[in-house]
């Protein structure tokens, strides 16, 4: 019994190490995000200094919607594109065979017309039942096509475009109107830049007006309000950390600019997977390494796309597993690359993070939470280590989470109003206590559901973010 004792200390001793080490590493990422941030922020003041945003240097950009029963929200999203600050960008509009009535209000509202048009076919994608466009709009295409899912849409789009970059945005999102422009500043910087992320924003609570934001305010609900701080650390110190050290791994699906030759290249979206975007990405890593290609994968803290999140258990419980599907399809998919020198710190660090920090959190987070418990009621481990515990994976998260906040206050400040502030702390706070457990049960659900071969998209209950409120 002795023996088996001791063995019991050594798992709780190593599950300490592990909250220790992945959460000692995020508070790393959150010290060089500030720096980060700060730095970009200063130069984009000599940009806009200079007068650059206001020149018609930047490439032309095609901006592709996949549309799936969107009909609550589309006209209001396309409407939000189209009016973006802009020389020189088409909106593509692909209908992936919606069941609503999606593609006969886009028909209605921007009196389309069909139009004969041919495009050579370089990636592959479910056939196109017709093409719209319209001599009101003439930025706006729309393609109604069978029904593929998301990454079959956005290469239908991608046949479509006919500028060199392409922007993949959700729908149901609503972009800010300078978005694009700084985005693609990033492409002027560096002319060997193949793709770069935004940040993606909760747009639950925001009043909008003329189609546009007009004010930033935190959803009504407790589930949008965590979410409302899940994006933030998630974007504001995970992925401006990961920019940081050359080692980004994913662009949301929700905003993103790609070279359009460069997505060709690799053979545009995957169908066999429901982390499309993330699966891209490490594509184009591990082609232009293995081709001695120079490229940059950017992400930059500025540009911020407001997307609607579910407000419901059930959908959001569906959403973090099919996350978390992707996330384990993606890693399973370019294993070749975790600890693989040739890779740098793709390779040495971010893949084994990815790896051990995110795809099997869930198993031990959920794992330690019952070891260390059951540990300390038979008397396996004292009172002083079970606080320690909890300090490590509860206090230590509830830290790192008011960071994200505190960050988004020392840098962005897009929440104008100081009890947004003080609520999206109290969040931070309660983000850890409840719904950090009964998310990691979603993530190990999703992890399950992948190795049972789950390869189902799921749906997400909307009600439109872009409705028009009262003055």
């Amino acid at each position: 019994m002795s023996v088996f004792f001791s063995i019991l200390v050594v798992i709780n001793i190593l599950v300490l190490i592990y909250f220790v080490v992945v959460n000692g590493f995020y508070l790393y990422l959150v010290i060089a995000s500030f720096f980060h941030i700060r730095r970009y922020r200063n130069i984009d003041r000599i940009f806009q200094m200079t007068g650059v945003y206001s020149t018609k240097l930047y490439k032309p950009v095609s901006i592709i919607a996949p549309a799936y029963n969107e009909e609550e929200s589309v006209i209001n999203s396309v409407n939000s594109l189209l009016n973006l600050k802009y020389a020189n960008f088409e909106v593509i509009v692909v209908n992936d065979g919606s069941t609503d009535k999606t593609l006969e209000r886009l028909i209605e509202y921007f009196k389309l017309e069909p139009d004969i048009r041919h495009r050579p076919k370089y990636v592959e994608h479910k056939p196109i039942k017709g093409v719209y466009t319209s001599e009101r709009y003439p930025k706006l295409l729309v393609v109604d096509k069978v029904n593929g899912q998301k990454a079959d849409a956005l290469n239908a789009g991608i046949n479509m475009a006919s500028n060199e970059l392409i922007c993949s945005v959700d729908a149901d999102s609503v972009l800010e109107t300078d978005v694009i422009l700084k985005m693609l500043r990033v492409f002027m910087e560096d002319e060997n830049t193949i793709a770069v992320g935004g940040v993606v924003r909760v747009a639950n609570g925001c009043v909008f007006k003329n189609r546009q934001l007009a004010e930033v305010r935190l959803p009504k609900s407790y589930l949008g309000r965590i979410q409302a701080v899940e994006y933030l650390r998630a974007f504001l110190f995970g992925r401006v950390g990961w920019d940081y050290l050359n080692a980004l791994l994913i662009i949301s699906g929700a905003f993103g600019v790609f070279d359009r030759r460069a997505v060709i290249r690799v053979g545009g979206y995957v169908h066999d997977t429901v982390g499309e975007d993330m699966e891209l990405v490490l594509r184009l890593h591990d082609y232009y390494i293995k081709e001695k290609i120079p490229y940059k994968i950017r992400f930059i803290s500025d540009p911020v796309c407001w997307t609607e999140v579910p407000e419901d258990y059930a959908t959001l419980a569906k959403q973090r597993n099919r996350w978390h599907r992707g996330l384990a399809d993606s890693l399973w998919r370019y294993k070749h690359m975790t600890f693989n020198p040739k890779y740098g710190r793709l390779g040495s660090l971010a893949m084994p993070f990815f790896f051990f920090g995110e795809l099997i959190a869930p198993v031990i987070e959920i794992f330690g939470y019952v070891l260390v418990i059951l540990s300390w009621i038979f008397g396996v481990v004292n009172t002083t280590f079970a606080l320690l515990f909890f300090f490590v994976a509860v206090v230590l998260g509830m830290v790192l989470s008011l960071s994200a906040v505190l960050l988004e206050e020392l840098t962005v400040r897009r929440y104008s109003r100081g009890r947004d502030v003080l609520k999206l702390a109290l969040y931070a706070l309660l983000e850890n206590l409840g719904y950090r457990q009964i998310h990691s049960w979603w993530r190990l659900r999703g992890l399950i559901a992948y190795f049972k071969g789950d390869k189902k998209w799921g749906s997400m209950k909307r009600r439109g973010i872009a409705k028009e409120k009262a003055a």
